[in-house]
């Protein structure tokens, strides 16, 4: 949890609110792979990066 006060912090400190939205779409794919498995969602994944 230190973690993400740190991180919340060093948003509000830099006024870096744009990396907001990146880590949440980082955190609901990373959910995605965990609860589907991986193996279906990969295909959809490696178009991306």
């Amino acid at each position: 949890m230190d973690f993400l006060k740190d991180l919340i912090g060093f948003m509000k400190e830099r006024k870096k609110w744009w990396l907001l939205p990146i880590l949440v779409v980082l955190l609901l794919m990373g959910m995605i792979m965990f609860f589907i498995g991986g193996t279906p969602f990969f295909p959809l994944i490696y178009p991306v990066f």
